[in-house]
């Protein structure tokens, strides 16, 4: 006879047995679950050299990473602690030590309008300077406000020249030589700057061709600019071409590489000209007739009609960090290395100041800047250095208020708690180059400074110049490496909590 089974046969049999089971040795307690040891979260915390393993960087990758205890300055973590690495973009935040160490916290920068001669009946008989005094945040809006405080001032009409004035700074023609021509991240500087020294290229399909337009476009306007020009050109590659031409910026793109329509922002490399025609264009747009703007390198004469301020440099130092943006960091180093009386002429020379200032004050022992932004590849940092500046500075210094709030999230992939360490970095990425530093505040409340480094350079050294703005494999490579950097982070609040 075959027994047939029910699911509620099956279901009975199991709580009897439990029941018997029970009965026949009944506990004279209940069990209660067993407690976790205290550093439980240590104890689980995957070891640092898996973490880097799981990686997968390449043979020819090196890592570097310190972290110690802020205040002390114990080292509680380390692999390859003196190798120079490439600090790219964390470069910024010594930038930021040693800008507000020569400028202070109250340092604004200021672009003056200058008039040397009389105003009468509307008239102003004689030149108007426009002269910039290096801001990085200087946009089109600025300039309409300053075009409208000139009209306030009764200029209608200037007899003489318009000139422009851009000496404060100077003049580099690209922060990085060795980066794609026609990056925006990548833009001339000047002592007088404008839209981040970017022009908006955009275009639109329009029968058999495109309508192309060149702007200066801010949140209130965008003021067409003849400084900078574009013209499309039948061919695959290279998608762009650069040349000066006449002092203007000459640019070819491919037809086959637009499509339909599009934007982008283009680096400016004659950026007082570009200013000069903006204000222009803002003045006649208050009623101000100005004729073309002149550069020249002479002190401006005269008196001050109108003057623009930019923010306090604490606050153009947070965006420099939170945006990485070069232009800002490039400014507001060779404005602190000009305060020396020795103004260099080139980044690299500001960039060897900021060294020595660093050797001297902040105890660096191994590194060497070409720039004040980290764009530049050649500059060298180790993990240690780094973070004996960050436990210099310390937690209630200038830098770790200004620096990138990085939260962990459980739902993101990190460990259980992971949303409560308090993370304040600066990140930096080059293509096969990627850097984290900063401070960690545990949940149990200790302060921890940490520097990791991670670069394959062979790799970085083989890309064709025309591939620099995406090669093959560098987006996943950063992607790796800054997972590895953020579950180090991980690892380093659990194991050294208190």
């Amino acid at each position: 006879m075959t027994s047939v089974f029910t699911r509620r046969d099956v279901l009975a049999s199991l709580l009897a047995t439990s029941a018997t089971a029970a009965c026949a040795n009944a506990p004279e307690v209940s069990p209660y679950p067993t407690a976790r040891p205290a550093n439980a979260r240590a104890l689980a915390a995957p070891g640092a050299e898996r973490l880097v393993a799981a990686a997968e960087l390449g043979n020819s990758a090196k890592v570097g990473f310190v972290v110690s205890d802020t205040r002390t300055g114990e080292i509680l973590e380390a692999k390859n602690p003196v190798l120079p690495l490439p600090p790219a973009s964390v470069t910024k935040a010594l930038t930021t030590l040693y800008a507000l160490s020569h400028l202070g916290t109250g340092y604004r920068f200021t672009t003056k309008l200058y008039a040397d001669g009389a105003i009468s009946g509307g008239r102003l008989n004689g030149n108007l300077w426009l002269v910039g005094g290096g801001d990085p945040t200087l946009d089109t809006d600025d300039m309409a406000t300053l075009a409208r405080s000139l009209r306030a001032a009764g200029v209608t009409e200037v007899s003489g020249e318009f000139r422009v004035q851009a000496t404060a700074l100077p003049y580099i023609a690209e922060i990085d030589p060795d980066q794609p021509e026609h990056v925006g991240y990548n833009p001339a500087i000047s002592g007088l700057n404008l839209n981040f020294n970017r022009v908006h290229f955009e275009w639109k399909r329009a029968g058999s061709g495109y309508d192309v337009t060149m702007d200066a476009r801010s949140e209130n306007y965008r003021p067409d600019v003849s400084t900078s020009r574009m013209e499309i050109v039948s061919r695959d590659l290279p998608v762009y071409t650069y040349r000066e031409r006449n002092g203007r910026d000459q640019w070819t793109v491919s037809r086959q590489a637009l499509g339909g329509s599009g934007s982008r922002w283009l680096p400016v490399r004659h950026p007082e000209a570009y200013a000069g025609e903006v204000f222009r264009t803002m003045a006649r747009a208050n009623g101000v007739s100005l004729g073309q703007p002149r550069m020249v390198s002479a002190a401006p004469a005269g008196r001050v009609i109108a003057q623009h301020h930019s923010e306090e440099l604490p606050l153009i130092l947070r965006d420099t960090l939170k945006y990485s943006n070069n232009l800002m960091a490039e400014i507001s180093g060779l404005s602190a290395s000009a305060t020396s009386g020795n103004r260099p002429d080139s980044l690299r020379a500001s960039a060897r100041q900021m060294g020595s200032w660093l050797e001297s004050r902040m105890g660096m022992r191994r590194a060497r800047f070409e720039d004040h932004s980290g764009l530049g590849e050649n500059s060298r940092v180790s993990a240690s250095d780094m973070v004996g500046v960050l436990n210099a500075a310390g937690t209630s210094g200038p830098l770790r208020p200004l620096m990138k709030e990085i939260r962990l999230k459980e739902e993101n992939g990190g460990g259980a708690g992971s949303h409560l360490i308090d993370i304040r970095a600066k990140t930096g990425t080059l293509n096969f180059v990627s850097s984290l530093a900063g401070y960690i505040r545990t949940p149990g409340g200790r302060d921890l400074s940490f520097a990791t480094f991670t670069a394959d350079l062979p790799r970085r050294a083989a890309i064709a110049r025309n591939d620099r703005e995406a090669p093959t494999g560098a987006r996943g490579w950063s992607r790796r490496s800054r997972a590895m950097q953020l579950k180090l982070i991980e690892r380093w609040a659990a194991v050294y909590e208190r």
